[in-house]
């Protein structure tokens, strides 16, 4: 069940607000309401892996306490890494089971014959499903369990509001990344929700379903349909450009909506989420586009991952190395491909040529121009980011050089940019450029 869909709006939601107000405004009573509601919410599309989720909060229920109640033993530091490794562990089975075996089969049929070994053995994986919200509830009880280690929180010894934080369906599948001190206070007492929050919340929620629903979705099929084009035979320069500006507003206001529905639903149920998105495509650096896109990841891998290695605190060389790592993750977290991965490093490259110099030339330069550069490198990289594989990727980006211009006069017409550029949607995308 997704934000925008009827099922949700017309159903879900308002059978669950009504739910909530109807009970008393006790934290037991509206809180295990919202954790079955969040849980039928899940089951609705993930029935199978319910299973799953459940599995997460007993696993987090136990390891918090445990890091808690054995910070003077010596197995202290081993509940911690177990806890950490519990998720890690789940999150790698159902996100990249199949893509490691996929690429250990490959590197075992090079290696394998070459030793003399005669045929590699053949490595067969079934699909593995990916379970709903899967990578963000994990992040959710990671940074939980690290916080309690940092003792930045106490655990949580009631189940219920536990479950409830790791399960909460405003901001179960898309994010923001919600961090457990950022709401306890808000889970362990009665919340307050006045005629003010309910205004607001709608209006931030009816924000964010138009920007998935005007824009990001109908900007999305002109993508669709321009990137399912043969770039090698059917794809011109205008037509490309058009596909990946398409794209690239598509992607910012797919994840910025969902960010927006999700701060507004928490906000109706007395719940303040921290801002998502922040106009990341005005920034002049790739810097400042990471302070302003996907707010609460890019702090996550900042403060769960880029600082335990050591952040900028171990020399410049272990600095950029830092980079590089946290960025490589980064892009493997959005997807279980190596085109993601390559996504990350992309802007891992960026940033460590900012540091070594490009952002102080930047800065000298006029604001238009730092921000054309900017908007450049984030839309060519958002081409690794859309095709399947590196070669295609490759493909596109020759095709924005003029590299599939070529094309007879029929074909022109069908695949050029003027096939796409009908009234409707040169509104929409002047809407999308005003409205980033």
């Amino acid at each position: 069940m997704v934000f925008s869909s009827i099922t949700f709006l017309f159903l879900f939601l308002p059978v669950t607000l009504a739910g909530y107000f109807l009970l008393p405004n006790r934290r037991a009573w509206r809180n295990g309401f919202l954790l079955a509601a969040s849980l039928l919410f899940y089951a609705w599309g993930e029935l199978g892996y319910l299973a799953v989720m459940l599995a997460s909060i007993a696993l987090n229920y136990a390891a918090a306490i445990l890091i808690e109640d054995t910070r003077d033993r010596p197995s202290y530091r081993g509940v911690v890494w177990w806890g950490i490794a519990g998720n890690l562990a789940l999150l790698c089975w159902f996100k990249y089971a199949n893509f490691l075996a996929g690429n250990l089969s490959t590197l075992l049929g090079v290696a394998w014959p070459a030793s003399g070994w005669g045929n590699a053995p053949a490595l067969d994986l079934a699909p593995v499903h990916l379970p709903l919200g899967i990578s963000f509830f994990t992040f959710h009880a990671i940074s939980y369990l690290v916080d309690v280690h940092r003792r930045k929180v106490l655990a949580q010894r009631r189940l219920l509001d536990l479950a409830l934080y790791i399960s909460l369906f405003p901001q179960l599948v898309a994010g923001p990344v919600v961090r457990y001190r950022d709401v306890a206070a808000q889970l362990i007492v009665p919340r307050r929700v006045g005629l003010d929050d309910l205004g607001e919340g709608t209006r931030r929620f009816i924000l964010g379903l138009g920007k998935k629903v005007l824009l990001a979705n109908p900007l999305g099929a002109t993508a669709n349909a321009v990137f399912a084009l043969d770039p090698r035979t059917m794809l011109n320069a205008p037509a490309a450009w058009l596909g990946l500006a398409c794209y690239t507003f598509q992607i910012y206001y797919d994840f910025s909506g969902y960010s927006d529905m999700a701060i507004g639903l928490g906000r109706m149920f007395g719940f303040r989420f921290l801002e998502n998105f922040h106009y990341p495509y005005v920034a002049r650096s790739l810097g400042e586009f990471w302070r302003r896109w996907h707010i609460s990841l890019s702090t996550w891998f900042r403060d769960y991952l880029y600082i335990p290695l050591g952040g900028n605190r171990r020399g410049p060389a272990r600095t950029l190395g830092n980079l590089l790592t946290v960025f490589f993750f980064c892009g493997l977290w959005h997807g279980a491909s190596w085109t993601f991965v390559v996504w990350g490093l992309w802007h891992g490259a960026f940033l460590i040529a900012e540091r070594l110099g490009l952002e102080r030339m930047l800065a000298r330069l006029p604001g238009a121009a730092a921000r054309a550069y900017t908007l450049l490198a984030v839309a060519l990289g958002w081409v690794f980011f859309r095709e399947n594989t590196f070669a295609d990727a490759l493909l596109y980006l020759r095709a924005l050089l003029g590299g599939a211009s070529a094309l007879s006069p029929v074909m022109a017409a069908r695949a050029g940019a003027a096939a796409y550029l009908e009234p409707g949607r040169v509104l929409i995308l002047a809407a999308a450029t005003v409205g980033c």
